[in-house]
């Protein structure tokens, strides 16, 4: 079952080549992609589609939200301004004033110090929905009884809440508040707040974040401020990214802190804020224009939290005299709580804990300094545009790796799918990059990465699938070709015919061939031995051509021989290799059912017969000659890059080729060691000096007659002693058109 469940599933990355199934990834992702980033509308019980969104497009969202956070991380904001001060009720203030709360005087009297340096606003991160219970009234009452004078005068003091509200009425302050989305003991459904301006087209209520409830302050202190504002932060994975400039509370819209302060300070009268159709396009107060997602909210661009350690002061500092006037002369003003235990810390886009302050602290100076980040409605459109293009691009180029003359490549198509993804992904992160320095645009290069990479993870597999079924096809046609060979070779004379009749023919296979000059001879020895030569026309333009020596002899060496002459020409005109990946691709096959431990020593060339360009790889064999047609000659010798040990001599050896460059008229002459070691009855070789001799002045000799010189010569050497091993020569001249 399982191997037919493999075996399935191997056609699905087959058809088509790979194509159908690559397009399929590609699109599926595409849309999981895009859905990952739909703002869902709150919902009790999740859809099954936003169900599954929140769980197929979870890499794309961990993606997204790490390189945001990276560009961030390697490019923080550098603050052009310094418009806020954070006074913070830190542990000396908690120290020298005592614990939190504190008596709301005490906070009053912290506002009026403040005022007193005239600060364009004060904005208090500090909720207080409870009445003071230290008041003087709230003391009277729990005075044991007999102190009725001490309580009538207590009774007759200001409460702390009416201090308070004196100073906030005195200031220009504005009071925050935190959105619910459930019910407490001291929320409430409703704040007072200035009306926001909303000019035509979509309702935002339809895209802020509406809380049902608010934890406010009182009723009193409400109406004492200048304003009020939702200090609620946007977290994804505990991580704070994104700060809403405008939500709602039970369908009434509402300011955060970062524009109600901006509007107090400047003395506007409302907020605007413009829609379009797909929401909120921007906010306004005065001549400050703000641009948004269309949910209302910005994504923050984070300073280093030592950037900012300079607007910190002590609020016990403010309350003694101790504090530089300039840090909070004309400023914005907040107060919040720092001290140990008492602060909500916040981890940013830099990986920093930061008090909550600070988050609204940096939210202002971003909006001040008009260094907000963001990410268009469009972006994600033209994201999806761009991968898929290249994506379709990828799909059409790798599915032609499945032709089958395409073997040799698919043998690096691993590692050029590697350097391949390596480049996309350096391409894409530069280009998102550049987008966040000088644009502030949020690029997501990470999906398209991830992307990219499952596509090419797809494509390469289909293509190894691919090469896998044809070495199996190609493995059993070998081993039908054993087989035959086998049967055919009963006796002594049949395998000298499967060595002799596998033998192509010059006259019948290039009768037509002018600009080629081709000869060759086999002479066998008594003893059957494995000496081959093949040549065949690659295609129009180029000339395939083998000569070789089995080790061995006798039947084993003629059918490893024809085996070889088999395949090596398979590989040549069928897969359109060059001699290299012949070289590589014989010896990977040979070697793999080689029960005699047979090599064989090969020369594997291909003849540009248009340019006379020669490619050669010798795998220890002898060097052939090179014959000019002044007479000049020269051995062919590889260099030490090049060429390589006999075929199924070292497994996996990584053949290189040589390539020489032919001149009209110039003869290469390849023989075997049947030549050079033809003995005579005195045990004397034939040698390679002899050869050589016999080859000078043969520069214009045709291809038969320069065979015929040497059969001549090396016959006379050998006289009527028996050959020991078989004689082979192929020799070839280039004649190109311009002499035909």
């Amino acid at each position: 079952m399982l191997k037919t469940l493999l075996d399935r599933i191997q056609r699905l990355f087959l058809l088509g080549r790979g194509q159908p199934l690559a397009l399929f990834i590609l699109g599926t992702l595409l849309l999981v992609n895009v859905l990952s980033e739909v703002d869902w509308a709150p919902r009790s019980q999740p859809g099954a589609l936003q169900q599954a969104s929140a769980v197929l497009g979870s890499p794309f969202r961990v993606g997204r939200q790490a390189l945001f956070d990276g560009y961030q991380q390697l490019h923080p904001r550098q603050s052009q301004s310094a418009p806020v001060t954070i006074v913070a009720i830190d542990e000396t203030s908690l120290t020298q004033l005592g614990q939190w709360p504190w008596p709301r005087n005490r906070t009053g009297a912290l506002i009026n110090a403040i005022a007193a340096h005239q600060p364009a606003a004060i904005g208090l991160d500090i909720y207080m929905p409870e009445a003071d219970q230290t008041s003087p009234a709230r003391v009277a009452d729990n005075l044991p009884p007999g102190h009725t004078e001490l309580a009538t005068a207590l009774r007759g003091l200001p409460s702390h809440e009416t201090q308070l509200a004196a100073a906030l009425r005195a200031a220009p302050t504005v009071l925050g508040a935190a959105g619910f989305d459930f019910q407490t003991l001291s929320s409430s459904a409703g704040l007072r707040t200035q009306p926001l301006t909303v000019g035509a087209g979509a309702d935002p209520l339809a895209h802020v974040r509406n809380y049902p409830w608010v934890l406010a302050s009182l009723p009193e202190l409400q109406a004492a401020a200048s304003g009020q504002a939702l200090l609620s932060v946007d977290m994804t994975g505990g991580v704070v990214r994104r700060m809403p400039l405008v939500m709602a509370v039970n369908g009434q819209l509402v300011p955060g802190l970062a524009l109600e302060m901006l509007r107090v300070a400047t003395g506007s009268s409302a907020i605007e804020v413009a829609m379009d159709a797909r929401g909120i396009k921007s906010v306004s107060v005065a001549d400050l224009k703000v641009p948004t997602q269309p949910s209302g909210e910005i994504w923050l661009h984070f300073a280093k939290a030592s950037a900012g350690a300079a607007r910190y002061v002590s609020a016990a500092a403010v309350l003694a005299g101790q504090v530089d006037p300039e840090l909070l002369a004309g400023k914005l003003v907040l107060i919040g709580l720092t001290g140990q235990g008492l602060s909500d810390q916040r981890v940013t886009a830099l990986g920093e804990m930061v008090p909550g302050i600070d988050i609204q602290a940096q939210s202002i100076e971003s909006v001040f300094d008009g260094r907000v980040l963001l990410r268009p409605w469009w972006m994600k459109w033209l994201e999806t545009l761009l991968i898929g293009g290249i994506g379709g691009l990828l799909v059409w180029r790798m599915s032609r790796a499945h032709a089958p003359q395409q073997d040799a490549a698919l043998q690096t198509l691993p590692l050029r799918a590697l350097w391949l993804m390596l480049s996309l992904t350096l391409v894409l992160l530069a280009a998102g990059d550049a987008a966040f320095v000088w644009g502030a645009q949020l690029v997501d290069a990470a999906s398209a990465v991830i992307i990219l990479l499952v596509l090419l993870a797809s494509l390469v597999l289909s293509a190894m699938i691919a090469v896998s079924r044809r070495n199996a096809l190609l493995a059993q046609e070998q081993q039908r070709l054993r087989e035959e060979a086998a049967v055919a070779a009963g006796e002594r004379s049949a395998a000298w015919r499967i060595q002799l009749g596998s033998l192509p023919k010059a006259e019948h296979l290039l009768a037509r061939e002018k600009r080629l000059d081709l000869a060759t001879l086999l002479e066998p020895a008594k003893d059957v031995g494995g000496d081959l030569y093949d040549f065949f026309m690659i295609d129009a333009q180029r000339l395939g051509f083998v000569i070789g020596d089995v080790s061995g002899k006798g039947l084993p060496a003629s059918l490893f021989m024809a085996v070889t002459q088999t395949l090596t020409r398979s590989i040549a005109k069928h897969a359109h290799a060059g001699p290299a990946a012949v070289a590589d691709l014989a010896n990977s096959e040979l070697a793999s059912s080689n029960p005699e431990a047979l090599f064989v020593t090969m020369l594997i060339g291909v003849l540009d017969l248009e340019s006379g360009l020669l490619t050669l790889v010798n795998a220890g064999h002898d060097s052939p000659w090179l014959i000019h047609p002044d007479g000049s000659m020269a051995h062919l010798d590889s260099p030490p890059d090049a060429g390589g040990p006999p075929i199924c001599m070292v497994d996996d050896f990584p053949y290189q080729a040589q390539q020489a460059q032919l001149a009209p008229g110039d003869a290469l002459v390849m023989y075997t060691d049947g030549i050079t070691e033809a003995m005579n009855a005195g045990n004397e070789i034939y040698g390679g000096e002899r050869l050589e001799k016999a080859l000078q002045q043969a520069g214009t000799l045709s291809a038969q007659a320069l065979i015929e010189r040497v059969r001549v010569d090396v016959g006379r050497h050998v006289g009527t002693s028996e050959a020991s091993d078989d004689m082979t020569l192929l020799v070839l001249r280039w004649l190109p058109a311009a002499q035909s």
